[in-house]
């Protein structure tokens, strides 16, 4: 019983904190980009910023419901037919969003469209704008049943094939942020045959290794991880719902710049993405709130905890029956990171307190074929590769550039 009263009094802060959690890192100006009281989808905040773009739908084979936001083109490059496809992938609960509420200066969606590319924004099932299914609704437990194994062997594949059956064209590009990092390995482990439509995969921060993680909460909670697992199921929940009306117009309120509370927003994103005041944007705070938390289930927690508990990078565990049920084995089998044999270039910070440079270093030197860079700032955290005041210069050009070197295998000609 002590061990349930421990748990639950370790877990508050994440409960509570939910609402605000990634309502981080914000970061410079919004450009002419502006908000009304009605939250923006990512296709309004385009078109607001004079942007064209389009709202899709993807069914994966286990049949969700997934949104995929498109920028075609801008006033520097209009749409054409033949133009280089990246696909962008969020992390954990994160959503489309969180590539475009920087504005068109420093928002990775409106720069890469700005500079040819067709851009498309996925969305992971379970977050605001993927919670739909073709049998279930998100009050069925059901609905819940997965963590970003499931995002990669399916939600990848299935807006892969969607983007280039689309497009027309033979392959793409990825970016991927923290757990978009995840589920790509995943993918690429489980599904090797969809390298072939990828060109490269430019990996910010992925959440791969995490033994070594420097977040306390989430060092406290690990060890717990499968004690959460069933507690969670004992109480029906499910997910850490995204931010509705309500948190919405209390983060506007409390952690706008004028607010005596704002060192209470400020210093939550602090906690969950690393300390590192000068990056932070406090204008924009109460923006990303309106978008984060996005939504996420729990058992992709669970499965992070899972990560740091065992130092493995290894499918989930459900236990010694459940195991031997799922995989044949008592102990989940680990995923063979040998099978992925396309170029990956991995970015990290010294200031991340979730991807440690070690964790980072041992994904690196199990990658035949991937390349590492580390940001120059020793501050810089793991939500700095979202909204840093100078990400567009110490990372996006840089990715940019090297983008050049395959933007041309995408291409029919």
């Amino acid at each position: 019983m002590l061990k349930i009263y421990f748990i639950l009094y370790c877990m508050l802060p994440v409960i509570l904190g939910v609402p605000l959690i990634e309502i981080q890192y914000e970061l410079n100006e919004i450009s002419d980009v502006t908000f009304s009281h009605e939250t923006p989808t990512p296709e309004q905040l385009a078109k607001q910023a004079g942007y064209t773009a389009e709202t899709h739908e993807v069914i994966t084979e286990d049949r969700y419901v997934l949104q995929v936001h498109r920028i075609k083109g801008s006033g520097k490059s209009p749409p054409s037919k033949n133009k280089p496809v990246v696909l962008l992938f969020h992390g954990i609960l994160d959503c489309s969003a969180t590539w475009l509420l920087s504005g068109p200066e420093k928002g990775l969606g409106f720069i890469l469209a700005d500079w040819g590319y067709d851009v498309w924004m996925a969305n992971a099932r379970g977050n605001r704008y993927s919670r739909r299914h073709l049998d279930w609704t998100v009050s069925d437990r059901e609905f819940w049943l997965f963590s970003w194994h499931e995002i990669g062997v399916y939600d990848y594949p299935a807006t892969i094939d969607y983007i280039l059956n689309t497009t027309w064209q033979k392959k793409l590009i990825i970016i991927s942020h923290s757990q978009g990092g995840t589920a790509f390995f995943v993918m690429g482990s489980e599904r090797p045959e969809y390298q072939k439509k990828i060109a490269a995969v430019f990996a910010m921060a992925p959440a791969v290794f995490m033994s070594r993680s420097e977040n306390l909460l989430y060092q406290v909670l690990a060890p717990f991880a499968n004690d959460i697992k069933v507690l969670t199921s004992l109480i029906g929940m499910y997910e850490f719902k995204p931010s509705d009306k309500l948190i919405q117009m209390l983060t506007k309120v409390m952690c706008s710049d004028d607010a005596i509370t704002q060192p209470v927003c400020t210093n939550i994103i602090f906690v969950f993405g690393g300390f590192g005041d000068k990056e932070l944007n406090r204008t924009l705070v109460p923006i990303i709130g309106q978008y984060d938390p996005a939504g996420a289930s729990t058992r992709q927690f669970v499965h992070y905890g899972q990560s740091i508990t065992t130092g493995k990078f290894r499918k989930f565990d459900y236990g010694l029956i459940g195991n031997k049920m799922k995989y044949g084995k008592i102990q989940p089998p680990n995923y063979n990171l040998a099978n992925i044999k396309i170029p990956i270039y991995l970015y990290y910070g010294l200031n991340d307190v979730l991807v440690n440079v070690e964790d980072l270093h041992q994904l690196y030197d199990l990658l035949p074929t991937a390349q590492k860079f580390l940001v120059p700032y020793k501050c810089f955290t793991h939500l700095d590769f979202l909204w840093s005041k100078h990400v567009n210069v110490w990372v996006y050009d840089k990715i940019l550039s090297l983008m050049e070197r395959h933007k041309n295998e995408t291409l029919i000609v």
